[in-house]
């Protein structure tokens, strides 16, 4: 008999039932509505933007009733439906998974991971909750939104970094170090410090990271992954409001291998406890949105080794001078979790940065760090 670890199944040679993603995709191209084909997924987001925006409401919902893990994660649909979409996905994912908890085909662990699933879908699935993404395969990544996409003047996006999956998308306990508790913390810092700016926050959290800190975390092939995704991602946002990034971790290494390819409408990169960009400095990352670094007191992530030989590595150090980032204080920020937490200079400078009051933004010293046009790399 075969085991299947990761969803706790146990089969006894039958042959493997056909993939539903793969049989969810091919519904989608087979379909068509009001005469027309749908659009592939291969088109842009602006190409999918155009395809919703000649069709009206009953026809989106229904779109998103039909094939919700298609529409749900699609780049370009209006965020109302997606929302939509993602709701039909997480009733159905739930509904699977409290089917999976009393299967006595499952191993005691299987079921287990069965009800934590069941538990975090209906989770997602409270009332307020917006969510932009939702893909349960694998151990599953997902993106929520705090806030009005539609009517923000700006967007801050949070970049996870290792060890993110759906069950650490939001957690309980060490709220402020899963993606979802980061983007809490930034939206609250946010109309906190500019009450009068409608601003949105996303839980970006729509790639497959490393597990732990080995081979896969030294390496840049599941950043150049989450890369791709996040371009676009950014490009099928709503509107023209600018975009802040906010990249933790290895979510840096991310933003950095999508910075050159990133719209003009990202006008800020900030990283915290980078492992590194891919890039020796950052006027070679090829944007020009401005480049923020900060790295708190008891980080581990200092003690890495910052340098690339081969596809091992991410290169310089971004707090380092020669880097030439702005560096921005994380003060009482502590630890390599620390930067959202409330209370702490970082969020608080984090804030000041996605609501765009550059000149308050504070460096080391404690001085503001820059004027709304420094340039990459030019300190005030």
């Amino acid at each position: 008999m075969t085991v299947l670890a990761a969803s706790g199944w146990i089969t006894s040679g039958e042959p493997a039932a056909p993939d539903p993603r793969s049989q969810r995709l091919a519904a989608w191209h087979r379909d068509s509505i009001g005469g027309a084909e749908l659009p592939s997924l291969a088109s842009s987001p602006e190409r999918i933007a155009s395809f919703f925006a000649s069709m009206g409401h009953r026809k989106w919902m229904l779109l998103a009733e039909r094939h919700p893990e298609v529409v749900g994660n699609l780049d370009g649909v209006p965020v109302e439906v997606r929302y939509a979409a993602n709701r039909h996905s997480l009733a159905r994912a739930r509904q699977e998974e409290r089917e999976r908890i009393d299967d006595e085909r499952l191993s005691a662990a299987g079921r287990h991971h069965a009800g934590r699933l069941a538990n975090r879908y209906a989770s997602l699935l409270g009332e307020d909750r917006q969510i932009l993404s939702f893909d349960p395969s694998g151990t599953g990544r997902a993106a929520e939104v705090l806030g009005d996409l539609d009517t923000a003047h700006r967007i801050s996006v949070v970049v996870p970094g290792v060890d993110t999956d759906l069950l650490t998308f939001e957690r309980t306990r060490m709220r402020y170090r899963s993606p979802v508790g980061m983007a809490e913390a930034l939206h609250t810092e946010q109309t906190a410090v500019a009450p009068e700016l409608p601003s949105a926050v996303i839980a970006w959290a729509d790639y497959t990271t490393p597990r732990g800190v080995g081979v896969s975390a030294a390496t840049g092939e599941l950043a150049a992954e989450g890369a791709d995704r996040l371009v676009r991602a950014v490009e099928g946002l709503p509107g023209d409001a600018p975009v802040a990034l906010f990249c933790h971790s290895y979510g840096s290494v991310v933003c950095g291998l999508a910075a050159e390819r990133l719209p003009d409408r990202v006008t800020d990169i900030v990283v915290a406890g980078s492992p590194g960009m891919r890039v020796s400095r950052a006027d070679r990352l090829g944007t020009d949105a401005r480049v923020w670094a900060t790295r708190a007191i008891g980080d581990w992530i200092r003690d890495v080794p910052h340098l690339a030989v081969g596809p091992i590595g991410h290169g310089t150090d971004p707090v380092h001078p020669s880097f030439g980032a702005l560096h921005v204080a994380s003060g009482s920020a502590r630890g390599h979790t620390g930067y959202f937490e409330p209370g702490s200079d970082s969020l608080r400078n984090f804030a000041r940065i996605g609501t765009g009051l550059f000149t308050t933004v504070t460096g080391l010293r404690g001085a503001p760090l820059c004027t709304p046009e420094t340039p990459v790399g030019q300190p005030a």
